[in-house]
């Protein structure tokens, strides 16, 4: 399949469709289909006939599972250096979303996850279906959240967006509106009515307004419910005191947070937390795009991302050895080298961070 295949653009009436076409991979994202997003993006905004752009997913599983991990793994073993590109162009795609002048519609049906969640939930009009399952499950392969996930769960409500990320925990329609990460309700039954509403369209207001008519109520969630023990467990300093506070506060739903949480990679459990609660002080989504590339840049010459890929996608054995194993063994040096300039190597989206670049081109 070229670059081309992978990422299919036509136009309806006046909504420019950018469908990811990879869905034998559940349309996992690769460098080429971020060059081909971003000129589409270009293009509709430019052309005036377009009012609007429907991002969606071929197939039946979902809209995006993410980037394709399996080969940033290989390219981390050869000593590589080409997932960073792919990364700077990813994220700058992904302001590129949040800044778009027109309304962008995510179809967020199925599973959405990782890259999927920036191609996404950056947009103006996120749906979800009852079928929606997002999450950022970066700490499971010995990451952390980017894309701008730190960005997105650091301004949930309360601690909701820290317990999801060091989880890695997905949520359903209910549970991401409650988040932020969605807008809207629309059952998978109404899709095809929905989209061929959005193509009659001939205004953005029009297609805000057919969003807004096509929304229901999405079946009950969970987290709100949790609030409770959840923004009082994950306020803690630190991840040690998270895990002890969630085995002390006797809530069954939390104990098992312990438990998923204690199976991943330390030193990302450890690194994720700084990063939300650093994201948190930020001023714009750029400027946490430019801490997160920091981040990914560093994880990427890290052990655990190889292992964890290893265990969960290429052998598939559930049990990876992380390095550090145990939590205390990860200092805050080792934290905070995440967080390191990197000079003429960085992503500059933000004001007065390294090479001037743009989102627009």
């Amino acid at each position: 399949m070229n670059h081309e295949d992978s990422v299919l653009l036509h136009t309806e009436g006046r909504i420019r469709h950018v469908t990811l076409n990879r869905p034998r991979a559940l349309n996992a994202l690769n460098h080429a289909m971020v060059l081909r997003m971003r000129e589409a993006l270009h293009a509709a905004e430019h052309d005036g006939s377009v009012v609007a752009v429907l991002l969606t997913g071929a197939g039946e599983r979902g809209l995006c599972a993410g980037g394709d991990i399996r080969s940033i793994r290989d390219d981390a073993l050869a000593g590589g250096r080409t997932s960073l590109d792919f990364w700077r162009d990813e994220y700058r795609l992904n302001a590129r979303i949040a800044r778009f002048p027109k309304p962008y519609v995510a179809l967020m049906d199925g599973i959405v996850m990782g890259g999927g969640v920036g191609v996404s939930a950056h947009g103006s009009l996120r749906i979800v279906t009852e079928r929606s399952r997002i999450a950022m499950p970066e700490t499971g392969i010995g990451f952390v959240p980017d894309v701008g996930g730190t960005h997105l769960l650091g301004a949930a409500p309360g601690e909701l967006g820290t317990h999801l990320a060091l989880t890695g925990d997905a949520v359903g329609a209910a549970d991401a509106l409650a988040c932020g990460l969605a807008d809207h309700f629309v059952p998978s039954e109404d899709v095809p009515a929905f989209i061929s509403a959005l193509d009659t369209c001939t205004t953005p207001e029009a297609v805000v307004a057919t969003a807004e008519r096509f929304a229901g109520t999405a079946p009950g969630g969970e987290l709100t419910g949790h609030r409770d023990w959840i923004d009082a467990c994950y306020a803690a300093d630190t991840v040690e005191e998270i895990i002890e506070r969630l085995d002390d506060c006797g809530v069954p739903a939390a104990k098992q947070a312990t438990t998923t949480i204690l199976a991943k990679s330390p030193t990302a459990l450890k690194v994720t937390l700084a990063a939300i609660r650093r994201a948190r002080r930020l001023d714009s989504l750029e400027a946490v795009l430019d801490q997160e590339f920091r981040v990914s840049s560093t994880a990427f010459t890290r052990p655990d991302l190889i292992e964890g890929v290893r265990a969960q996608i290429v052998d598939k054995d559930r049990n990876p050895r992380w390095s550090p194993a145990e939590l205390a063994e990860v200092t805050d040096e080792d934290v905070a080298r995440h967080f390191a300039p990197l000079g003429d190597g960085e992503l500059g989206l933000g004001p007065g961070v390294g090479p001037a670049t743009t989102v627009t081109g």
